[in-house]
């Protein structure tokens, strides 16, 4: 038997990442309800059962070595196995609960995700949801490490990963906007060499979003806008929008949403390059809890309602 499997306890693994996470001993005995001579025999364990060490001791707290930031990797994925674990078991006994983390981009949040959890919520009254919003970027990771069950919004352009999913549940597309009072909103025809000059709010460059909207600029021989302010905060966003001659890019879902409040109007010019799949990104292999079974089947049917134009509401 390996000696970390048989020797290495929870115990061990939850005080590594306090550490890590609180820079220093006091921080983490505070954090775990010990004492800090407690804290630092348990962590002399560990890099002896580890033959490592872990943490650099400097006047300023404690700086984790490569040996103890892989370590606290693996044991935070282990802590959120065996929390997935103890939800799956109430959820299996109860059935009207469960605990879903999910990761949505801007593409999802507007109306997908939002139709989609009041109706799982209505099915599973006691369902506990955590949404974590942010880009791809930061989102598949906290994927891979198990912190989120699932991602719901535009897939990757990098279909080849071994390591996740995905499924295509409809069709999105991006949308410029305005506020409604804007001056390019009273002229009936645009393309895009009008929008050049003006002031831009776009998501950051890291973002396939971004590529594709600097790629439908490129196809017309036009280079993208250059004076943009990079956010992918709705709220932000549409206060820039509604208080100064900003344009935007949102995808359409949210667009339309924001048109039929009246704040916004959607230009009628064309970010074909945009146009890619909304859909799941999910662990490849993962094995889910009933909970997030329940909210993609659930997604795949609010979806095929959003794609053929039919309210969401039950």
């Amino acid at each position: 038997m390996k000696l970390l499997a048989s020797r290495l306890t929870i115990r061990h693994l939850r005080m590594v990442v306090a550490i890590l996470e609180e820079g220093n001993l006091v921080g983490a005995a505070k954090r775990l309800n010990m004492t800090q001579s407690a804290v630092t025999k348990a962590l002399q364990e560990v890099e002896a059962l580890t033959h490592a060490t872990l943490f650099d001791r400097t006047n300023r707290g404690v700086v984790p070595t490569i040996f103890g930031e892989t370590l606290a990797e693996h044991a935070r994925f282990i802590i959120t196995q065996l929390d997935h674990a103890e939800e799956h078991l109430a959820d299996l006994r109860d059935g009207t609960g469960g605990r879903i983390a999910i990761g949505t981009l801007l593409s999802a949040s507007a109306e997908l995700l939002p139709g989609a959890i009041a109706r799982l919520r209505r099915q599973r009254p006691r369902i506990v949801v955590r949404i974590v919003e942010g880009t791809s970027d930061v989102l598949v990771p906290a994927l891979r490490s198990g912190e989120i069950d699932l991602v719901v919004g535009r897939l990757s352009e990098h279909r080849e990963r071994q390591d996740v999913e995905q499924e295509t549940l409809m069709d999105d597309l991006a949308c410029v906007v305005a506020r409604s009072g804007h001056p390019l909103a009273q002229r009936e025809t645009l393309v895009l060499r009008d929008l050049v000059e003006w002031d831009w709010i776009l998501p950051p460059q890291e973002t396939s979003l971004r590529r594709q909207v600097d790629l439908a600029f490129r196809q017309h021989g036009l280079e993208p806008p250059m004076h943009a302010v990079e956010s992918v905060s709705l709220l932000t966003n549409r206060g820039l929008l509604v208080n100064a001659n900003y344009l935007g890019v949102l995808p359409i879902q949210a667009a339309r949403q924001e048109a039929a409040s009246g704040i916004m109007t959607i230009l009628p010019v064309s970010l074909g390059a945009t146009r890619r799949s909304l859909g799941i990104t999910t662990r490849a292999n993962a094995r889910l809890s009933p909970a997030a079974k329940g909210l993609i089947e659930t997604l795949r049917d609010v979806a095929s309602e959003l794609s053929f134009g039919r309210p969401t509401h039950d």
